[in-house]
């Protein structure tokens, strides 16, 4: 008799129901991969294309934990860098500015003051007609810092947490003000490269950050018809403001398979349980603990942890910790039971108008709990 697989069953009623043209689903628990397999098509269009657990994805804004946040604690590691510096420190341009005063772990918390979001990408392209090669360049991302050090804060630093990509970008600057490279080139050596992770930034400010990923478009799962770039992006990163600062930022920029994900995750999750060394211990857990000290909000340090209703569903134990990427990704980790889950899609292809993840995630969440840990 053929054994039930209740979470396929699922994750293929979520590829028939069109919350995601496919996705794959790695499990972790104890140290060992308890479930590992791809749904459904990598591509839709302009052909359909099955996806395979060797698919390259987007990963969004799950850079910000697994790149930028990995690169800090690195560097926090090795007391190069404080995370209560003030930013005006190692980024002089921001001195004098509202935003200067703030500090790294403002960044870290979303707690800076700075705003969600800007579409940075319009006035560098604006610039770009007036200046052509700006676009992607080393000097968009002067623009950008300079835009950034701009904005009023909406609120003072530290006085409460307000998701920011902007807050992500300026802190891949911090990042390499402080190493002298690029953020994708320290990435490589400080992170992907240790860890045996073969995850890579995209576009021309990516180059050298690629740690055994094959320039192979075909293995990389498309993402959106973009109106602003008139074409399918494949292996170019969906985010605007990313692509506008040649596809390697704080925020957004790293593609990767779920395995290559597990292998930074692992790292993380095997760290603050005892399991491994590579990252200390205490600053994990450190940076993955809910800052209590900002009220109201569910924010560690580069990670969230889960506050109803949570994206991780209802069985994740308050020590958890995770992240959300707007492609169609995510992690969520169980410390308490050394429970990791990588989900990865592209639930944006070939456009971003389906928001049906929202409703999946706790559900496949909730579901992986019941099967793997409730029975185990």
């Amino acid at each position: 008799m053929k054994p039930t697989d209740p979470i396929g069953d699922a994750m293929r009623t979520a590829v028939e129901g069109g919350v995601f043209p496919g996705a794959v689903l790695l499990v972790r628990l104890r140290g060992r991969i308890a479930y590992h397999q791809a749904f459904g098509s990598a591509a839709l269009v302009p052909a359909r294309e099955p996806a395979s657990t060797e698919t390259i994805y987007d990963l969004a804004s799950l850079t910000k934990p697994l790149a930028t946040s990995t690169a800090v604690l690195r560097l926090v590691q090795d007391r190069r860098l404080g995370v209560d510096a003030p930013l005006q420190k190692h980024v002089e341009e921001l001195k004098g500015s509202a935003i200067g005063d703030a500090t790294v772990y403002h960044l870290l918390t979303h707690s800076s003051g700075l705003p969600a979001w800007r579409p940075l990408y319009e006035r560098i392209a604006e610039e770009d007609r007036r200046r052509p090669g700006l676009l992607g360049s080393p000097a968009a991302e002067g623009m950008a810092l300079e835009l950034i050090k701009q904005e009023p804060l909406a609120t003072p630093p530290g006085s409460r947490s307000l998701y920011s990509d902007l807050g992500f970008i300026l802190l891949g600057i911090l990042v390499e003000r402080v190493v002298g490279k690029s953020l994708a080139v320290h990435c490589r050596e400080s992170v992907f490269e240790p860890m045996q992770a073969p995850l890579c930034f995209s576009g021309p400010r990516g180059t050298g950050s690629g740690y055994g990923v094959p320039p192979d478009l075909s293995r990389i799962a498309p993402t959106e018809e973009d109106p602003w770039r008139g074409r399918l992006l494949r292996g170019e990163v969906h985010d605007e403001n990313a692509g506008a600062l040649g596809g390697a930022a704080g925020h957004a920029g790293l593609f990767g398979t779920a395995a290559a994900v597990s292998a930074v995750v692992g790292h993380w999750l095997d760290s603050y349980v005892g399991r491994s060394h590579v990252l200390p211990p205490d600053l994990v857990r450190r940076f993955t603990a809910r800052q209590e000290r900002i009220e109201g909000s569910s924010w560690a340090l580069g990670w969230d942890t889960p506050s109803a209703p949570s994206s991780s569903g209802s069985r994740f134990s308050p020590a958890s910790f995770g992240h959300l990427g707007y492609t169609g990704t995510s992690i969520w980790v169980d410390p308490a039971k050394e429970l990791e889950v990588v989900l990865l899609s592209n639930r944006v292809h070939p456009t971003r108008r389906n928001e049906a993840i929202k409703q999946f995630r706790p559900l496949i969440h909730d579901l992986i709990y019941e099967e793997l840990v409730g029975k185990s």
